[in-house]
């Protein structure tokens, strides 16, 4: 299935304003990153702490928002994971000491405003030895007998069947009526002493500042040992000349879409590098399609010169290009739209990499074998000239000479 039939453009006459206009998003890119002293790192390169927390009920992202700002030291991010009812809280700390001051003033900060107990312990962001703690004397005072090891294997169990059973959050106090050791005489002391809060901590990640520093050297690694490869293998079946266009286009496409973050401040983390890196193979892809092509055409069309060919190369496999490009296009708008904080910044990426690959396998690597073709031509034609200019020189010495003799 084709969009259209191969189009007559004239892709050689438009590649010095397609050159531009790279000249032009580059700088622009390098401008915003040097102003802006380098990208927006996520916690996950810079160190930091991620609390994931789940709520009973839709979480309110403003008010947790608002609840946050000014209590917590440091930077504070909380996005929504759509349709769990969970949201992350990321907060960057420069030292271990810091992530756990933070880790504590979170939960402190959510169970203050969302979930007021009154003096008792709530049940759903307990841990077994507070919840220990909390339940010796009342449970001594209501008569049930239960030895340290005992107390300590009941608090157990119930934090055991919350997290395991009811994913951590529990809804009502019945709930728990099924655990091995919760009488009616405990589950009356629960009732007294503890409250069900709104929402619970699901699991807490840090990442240590030697850990974020590291991540952000692999990953600039794994970039480079991608373009490294790739250099290599296009190098070897094609040219060397085309494996430079294709890595040049590959960098230059990452770049940009580094820049467009930059532009928009938006943070570059773990999956953002990810789409990068796939960015980079989907662009190298649309280079490989065209060079093929060529390497085709002028094994048929070897009397043609080499721009003619690229341009008829080009044109012959625009349509292919296009609807590639145009179905990748719309699952990324997908992922962009209906994702959620959580995939929105890697859909950016996807959409931004998708149009600006597409771009520069005709305007950044096909312009640059165009234009190494075309500079070792007048390199030849020069060469050429000098060659001839002695010979002329010698042939009117002769001539001078024979008529001196006669």
């Amino acid at each position: 299935m084709e969009l259209f039939r191969e189009p007559k453009i004239d892709w050689i006459r438009l590649m010095p304003a397609g050159a531009l206009l790279s000249l032009v998003l580059v700088a622009a890119s390098i401008a915003s990153l040097v102003a802006k002293g380098g990208p927006r790192w996520g916690i996950d390169f810079r160190g930091g702490t991620l609390v994931y927390v789940k709520f009973r009920e839709q979480p309110p992202i403003e008010q947790v928002r608002a609840a946050l700002r000014g209590r917590v030291p440091g930077e504070i991010t909380v996005q929504e994971m759509t349709g769990s009812r969970e949201i992350i809280v990321g907060t960057e700390m420069r030292s271990e000491r810091e992530l756990d001051v933070a880790r504590r003033m979170i939960t402190e900060t959510l169970a203050a405003r969302f979930a007021p107990t009154g003096g008792k312990i709530d049940l759903n962001t307990a841990g077994r030895e507070a919840l220990t703690e909390r339940l010796r004397e009342p449970l001594q005072r209501a008569g049930v007998a239960l030895s340290e090891q005992q107390l300590q294997e009941l608090a157990g169990r119930i934090v055991d069947f919350r997290d395991r059973e009811r994913s951590g959050l529990l809804s009502s106090f019945e709930e728990l009526a099924g655990v091995p050791g919760v009488t009616p005489a405990v589950m009356q002391v629960l009732r007294q002493e503890a409250v069900l809060g709104p929402f619970t901590i699901r699991q807490v990640e840090i990442v240590g500042p030697k850990v974020g520093a590291d991540l952000r050297q692999k990953a600039l690694m794994a970039t480079l040992y991608a373009l490294a490869g790739m250099l290599v293998y296009i190098a070897f079946r094609f040219e060397f000349v085309a494996g430079i266009g294709a890595v040049v286009a590959s960098f230059h496409d990452a770049l940009i879409t580094i820049g467009v973050f930059s532009w928009l401040n938006r943070e570059i983390s773990l999956t953002v590098i990810a789409a990068i890196l796939t960015l980079i193979g989907y662009s190298i892809n649309d280079t490989i399609v065209v060079f093929d092509r060529v390497r085709e055409n002028l094994k048929v069309r070897f009397r043609e010169a080499l721009p003619a060919v690229v341009n008829r190369s080009v044109n012959q496999t625009l349509s292919r290009t296009i609807m590639t490009s145009l179905t990748t296009l719309l699952a990324a708008l997908a992922l962009y739209l209906l994702g959620g904080p959580v995939l929105n910044n890697m859909a950016l990426a996807f959409l931004v990499g998708i149009v600006v690959g597409t771009y520069s396998s005709v305007f950044v690597a096909s312009a640059i074998v165009v234009a190494w073709h075309n500079l070792s031509e007048r390199r030849k034609k020069a060469a050429g000239s000098a060659a001839a200019a002695p010979v002329s020189k010698q042939k009117g010495a002769a001539r001078k000479s024979a008529r001196a003799v006669k």
